[in-house]
């Protein structure tokens, strides 16, 4: 929608925005918090810091793989009850991790957790274009994606609060309670989708969710997120070691970044959901990549810094590098039709989770440590720059192909 007309959105489509982001807040709250809990997980599992991870990392490859699979049934069941089964799945898995006792049990449950989580990522998605219209959708959007931001701000300090205070499995018990409350509301009040896909044989259907993901324009837009997904991870699982090496900053002063940081992500995360409904998504992502830059620049270069102007900085960061996704998956979520919806989403979200994971594996293969400080974070910036510039240049072919098929 690029006049300047806006339409609000109705109470049945806040209520199903926000409880989508509640559940996706989950799924991401239980990726994150173990962030956090990396030094105590390795000295209390005995695991080294490349195991650490491949327990980071197998969430999201699981999670990638698991959207392909999940494009099998995204559009031939009804999607609330898929959704509440991965969800109670997620939440058998989350509860087991603060039972695990060594790498190998820990890494079966990360890959659990990640396939559910997996799963949810695209079934939120597919449900935002279900239930949202399309002149709202920015702001939906908005909403369900402002769920990184508050999953940040919540998993950080409270994550690091339980298990300071009851221990690092009390973490992961405090996500599945969570999450339980949530899935009792989904399961009540969530509306049911029917099946928009007629029946056919397992033959065929296959055949035809070939096509879906090896359809020329669709493909093209799995592509498209997923570079800007790698471009956005590249630099942020070094985010805490440049902070305290290379900046100086305290490792006790870490925690108010995320805070302030995740802060400001919810309130830019809305403010960019409204301006995509307004001015359409491909005016609203070429200006916010332009405006990271600055931020990632001086994150991939800076020395010595003051304490609170790491806080800006950091936090500009955050908002502005998440909020790329906000616009983005807007203009690609007008490309399927309503019968291929939902493989789509399951699709391309595979595709974005398969990028970060990609992004954060490469990523330390570009560095290296010293006692002192962290080499070759600024390559990372120049490269997450030059992706996300790439990833801008093809989003014109996207918009083209939208203003088309309009």
């Amino acid at each position: 929608m690029n006049n300047n007309q806006l339409y609000p959105l109705t109470t049945r489509e806040l209520f199903i925005s926000f409880l989508l982001a509640a559940i996706q807040m989950a799924h991401v709250l239980d990726f994150v918090i173990i962030m956090p809990l990396g030094p105590v997980l390795m000295e209390n599992l005995k695991i080294s810091p490349g195991e650490f991870g491949g327990l980071v990392s197998s969430y999201n490859y699981a999670a990638a793989l698991c959207g392909f699979f999940m494009g099998l049934f995204a559009d031939k069941f009804e999607r609330k009850f898929i959704l509440n089964s991965a969800f109670f799945l997620f939440i058998l898995g989350t509860f087991g991790c603060g039972f695990a006792v060594d790498f190998e049990s820990f890494l079966i449950l990360r890959v659990l957790t990640g396939l559910a989580g997996g799963a949810l990522n695209g079934l939120v998605l597919a449900l935002i274009t279900d239930f949202i219209s399309l002149g709202v959708r920015g702001r939906a959007m908005g909403i369900v994606l402002s769920s990184f931001s508050v999953a940040s701000v919540i998993g950080v300090p409270i994550g690091l609060a339980i298990s300071d205070s009851f221990g690092w499995r009390a973490a992961f018990h405090f996500v599945a309670f969570f999450s339980l409350i949530i899935f009792v509301i989904s399961l009540f009040y969530l509306p049911k989708v029917g099946n928009k896909s007629k029946k056919t044989t397992l033959s065929k259907f296959l055949n035809e969710y070939g096509k879906i993901i090896l359809k020329k324009e669709y493909l093209y837009n799995y592509l498209f997120i997923s570079l800007l997904a790698f471009s956005l991870f590249l630099m942020i699982p070094f985010l805490n070691p440049y902070a305290v090496k290379n900046m100086g900053i305290m490792q006790s002063q870490l925690k108010y970044m995320y805070l302030v940081g995740g802060i400001l992500t919810v309130i830019t995360a809305r403010l960019f959901g409204v301006l995509t409904d307004k001015f359409g998504p491909h005016k609203v992502l070429t200006t916010i990549i332009f405006i990271s830059i600055p931020p990632v620049l001086f994150y991939g270069h800076a020395g010595k810094t003051d304490f609170y102007i790491y806080l800006i900085i950091g936090s500009l960061f955050m908002a502005f590098v998440s909020g790329r996704m906000i616009p983005a998956m807007t203009l690609v979520s007008e490309i399927p039709s309503d019968e291929e919806r939902g493989r789509f989403m399951a699709v391309m979200n595979s595709f974005r989770a398969f990028g970060v994971a990609t992004s954060a594996l490469i990523s330390g293969f570009l560095i290296s440590e010293t006692e002192e400080k962290i080499i070759g974070h600024d390559n990372l910036s120049y490269y997450s720059i030059a992706l996300s510039i790439i990833a801008l240049l093809m989003s014109y072919k996207i918009l083209f192909k939208g203003n088309q098929s309009k």
